[in-house]
C-alpha cells in the first residue's frame, strides 16, 4: 500500500474541539491505516492552552509520533488563516517508511576574551540513513544555521525543510509540540527513513539591473564591485533603473548570491537570496548583487518549480511560507496553498506563516525569508 496523506483545517475556537475535528477529517484520508506521524500548525487562542489541543490529536488519531509549532497563521487542504484562531493537522500512514521526531537546543559557550563565543548544540539527530529532514526552531531560543552545519557534517545531501515558529505562548515561552509535550525551547522535528522527500524552494525575489563582479571583499563585507566602490557602483546602478525597478527596490533590497559560479549563464533558481545588511558610506562597502521581492516571481518559482517534481500524483505535501508572503506579498488570499492545491492536484498539503524558513536550493540547505519551502512526499 503506498504511503497515504491526510489534512485538514479547523477554525473553531476551543483548543480540544478544534484538534478533534481536524484530526478527523485528516485521518480518514489514510482509510483505516495507523497513523505514523502527525504535524500540528496552531495559532490565536489554541496558544493559550496547547496542551488540550495535543490532547485532542493524542484523542482522535492515536498516533505515534507528533510534532508541531506555534504560527502567527496555517494553511491546509487549499486554504490559509493569516492571522486570528486556528489549527492545521497533517496526518501520514508511511507502510514500509519510518519516522522518528527530535528536540534539540543549542546555548552559547564562552571560549574567552580572545575568541567569540561558539554556539553548543544538544540533542542534534543522526541522518546518515535519512531522505529528509523537518526542523521547526524557535528563533528565540535555538541558533537555526547552527543545526544546517552540524547538519550538514553529519550529511550534507539530505534535504532540510522547515521554519521558525512564528508566535509563542500566552507566558511568552515557545510553543513547540513534541509528542505530548508542549516544549519551551530549541527546535523540534522529524528524520525520515524510506520515505521519498522532493524540494521546492520559492524565493520570492527577481533580479534588476546587470550582473557585479565582486573584485575586492572581506568575509561579507563586500568593498568593490566591477572595480568599483561597492556603495558608489550600487547608486549608479540604481540611477540606470527604471521606474517599475525602482519600485520593486523600494519593497525590500535583497541580494543574489551566485551559488554555481562555474556555469556561463545564470538562470532565476541559480541564486540564494539574501537580504542587505547594511552599507558603510565611509568606505562605500556594501554587499553585492540586486534582487527585488516580487510577487509575480514568487508566483513563478513556487508553479513551475512544483510541476517540475514531475507529472504523478503525490501522496501530500508539508508547506513553509514566509509570513512576509501572504496577502500582503499577492495581494489574494490564499496564494500558496491554493497554488500547492492547483498544481500537486489536490494532495493533501498542511503548514504555517514561519518567521523563516528552511529548504534547500541546488542540494544545499539554507535558512531563507519571503520565500515558500515545500516538502513534497511521494506514493
Amino acid at each position: 500500500m503506498p504511503i497515504r496523506i491526510g489534512a485538514a483545517l479547523s477554525l473553531r475556537h476551543d483548543a480540544r474541539t478544534a484538534a478533534i475535528d481536524a484530526s478527523q477529517e485528516a485521518v480518514s484520508a489514510l482509510a483505516g491505516a495507523p497513523v505514523d506521524v502527525a504535524v500540528v500548525f496552531a495559532s490565536g487562542d489554541h496558544l493559550k492552552a496547547p496542551e488540550a489541543l495535543l490532547e485532542g490529536v493524542y484523542e482522535a488519531l492515536r498516533p505515534r509520533e507528533v510534532v508541531g509549532c506555534g504560527a502567527s497563521g496555517v494553511l491546509a487542504a487549499g486554504s490559509e488563516v493569516e492571522s486570528g484562531t486556528a489549527v492545521a493537522v497533517w496526518a501520514a500512514a508511511l507502510e514500509e517508511g519510518a519516522v522518528r521526531t527530535f528536540h534539540a537546543s543549542s546555548l552559547q559557550a564562552h571560549t574567552g576574551e580572545l575568541l567569540p563565543d561558539t554556539v553548543v548544540l544538544a540533542g542534534v539527530p543522526d541522518v546518515g540513513e535519512a531522505t529528509g529532514v523537518i526542523a521547526l526552531p524557535d528563533p528565540y531560543s535555538f541558533d537555526t544555521e547552527a543545526l544546517l552545519v552540524a547538519l550538514r557534517e553529519h550529511d550534507g545531501a539530505v534535504p532540510v525543510f522547515g521554519g521558525q515558529a512564528s508566535a509563542r505562548t500566552a507566558d511568552g515561552g515557545a510553543a513547540l509540540f513534541h509528542g505530548e509535550v508542549v516544549v519551551e525551547q530549541g527546535a523540534v522535528g522529524l528524520v525520515f527513513e524510506g520515505v521519498p522527500l522532493a524540494p521546492c524552494v520559492s524565493q520570492g525575489a527577481a533580479p534588476v539591473g546587470p550582473e557585479l563582479t565582486i573584485t575586492a571583499a572581506e568575509g561579507r563585507v563586500i568593498h568593490e564591485l566591477a572595480g568599483r566602490p561597492a556603495l558608489v557602483k550600487l547608486r549608479e546602478v540604481f540611477e540606470g533603473l527604471t521606474e517599475r525597478e525602482r519600485e520593486l527596490i523600494g519593497s525590500g533590497l535583497l541580494l543574489g548570491i551566485v551559488i554555481d559560479a562555474g556555469k556561463p549563464e545564470y538562470e532565476q533558481g541559480d541564486f540564494l537570496v539574501r537580504g542587505v545588511v547594511g552599507a558603510d558610506p565611509a568606505h562605500g562597502s556594501i554587499a553585492h548583487g540586486e534582487h527585488a521581492r516580487n510577487a509575480h516571481s514568487a508566483d513563478r518559482d513556487l508553479s513551475r518549480g512544483l510541476a517540475a517534481l514531475g507529472p504523478a500524483a503525490p501522496a501530500g505535501a508539508l508547506c513553509f511560507t514566509c509570513t512576509g508572503r501572504g496577502r500582503g506579498m499577492f495581494g489574494v488570499p490564499d496564494h500558496d496553498a491554493a497554488t500547492l492545491a492547483r498544481v500537486l492536484a489536490d494532495a493533501p498539503a498542511a503548514g504555517f506563516f514561519a518567521a523563516g524558513e528552511i529548504g534547500p536550493v541546488r542540494g544545499a540547505n539554507f535558512q531563507h525569508s519571503f520565500s515558500a519551502s515545500v516538502a513534497v512526499f511521494s506514493r
